[in-house]
């Protein structure tokens, strides 16, 4: 059996020319990076998802030169690296914006506008899922779910959050970046463009003064759970079969002392008590 050089890729029984090169600087540059990325790992091909943000920071996307880049400094054949670079829907296979607009179509933002929003945007924009508009601006796609759904509807610009978007905010979004116009996320970091998204992807830290300072986390949305599992909001009063005496509700049923958070594990109730007509007691077991 003959092997394929990691340099000489077939397609369809007939072979391809090889991957251009970088120019000497900037391949002496990746090189150094590249070199920083491998020693945080043990085994140097875990190196590759991190080495390929890098070199889509390069160009934008991950090119053919930038996969043998990869597959050169790993000692990987291009077809290993090729198998990575077309999984993760992350790394682009085409050059694309500045700024990728990802409107998210999954269930809950879809019903909550997401669809309505990712249809405007391609009228709006002139462009359909995966375009990038003639200014080289922006990029429109529709992404998967962030699990962001508690703000619902989500958009992501170089995958940082604009939450509880409406088709006009989203609108005005995308017309304040092809305007070069200073746009905050939700949350989370400052926005960057989508080169220096991938460059911080790749593990270097981001260079920009403050960054790492700014920006917030989630909201109130985020923390209901959290809340009501210490007794910080009312807890869900018991209701009772029509007609019938309520008796003590939860609150009155379990007083806490000063300083004590409720939870559903404080003073648990039997599943009777939610109604008092019909309790349940014991399953029988089989054969009495």
């Amino acid at each position: 059996m003959t092997t394929t050089p990691a340099s000489h890729e077939v397609s369809l029984g007939m072979p391809q020319l090889p991957a251009p090169a970088y120019p000497a600087e900037v391949r002496a540059r990746l090189e150094a990076d590249a070199r920083e990325v491998i020693a945080r790992y043990p085994d140097s091909r875990s190196a590759l998802l991190p080495l390929l943000h890098l070199v889509q920071s390069e160009e934008g996307h991950v090119t053919r030169t930038g996969m043998q880049f990869c597959a050169d400094v790993l000692q990987l054949t291009t077809a290993e690296v090729t198998a990575v670079a077309t999984f993760y829907t992350m790394y682009r296979r085409k050059p694309g914006g500045d700024y990728q607009v990802g409107v998210c179509t999954n269930t809950l933002c879809a019903v909550m506008g997401g669809d309505a929003i990712f249809s405007a945007l391609q009228e709006h924009l002139g462009v359909g899922n995966g375009e990038t508009t003639e200014d080289g601006k922006v990029t429109l796609e529709h992404i998967e779910c962030n699990a962001a759904c508690d703000f619902a509807p989500v958009l992501m610009v170089n995958w940082e959050f604009f939450d509880n978007q409406t088709v006009e905010s989203a609108k005005r979004l995308v017309d304040e970046l092809r305007a070069g116009a200073t746009v905050e996320p939700t949350r989370g970091a400052p926005l960057c463009t989508y080169k220096e998204t991938a460059r911080i992807l790749a593990g270097f830290p981001d260079a920009r003064e403050g960054a790492v300072e700014a920006g917030g986390s989630g909201g109130p949305a985020s923390l209901i759970g959290l809340r009501l599992a210490k007794g910080e909001s009312p807890q869900p009063r018991v209701v009772h079969p029509r007609g019938q005496d309520a008796g003590p509700t939860r609150d009155t049923a379990h007083q806490s002392s000063p300083g004590e958070h409720l939870s559903s594990h404080d003073a648990p109730q039997e599943t009777s008590a939610s109604d008092p007509a019909h309790p349940a007691g014991p399953a029988a077991e089989e054969g009495e």
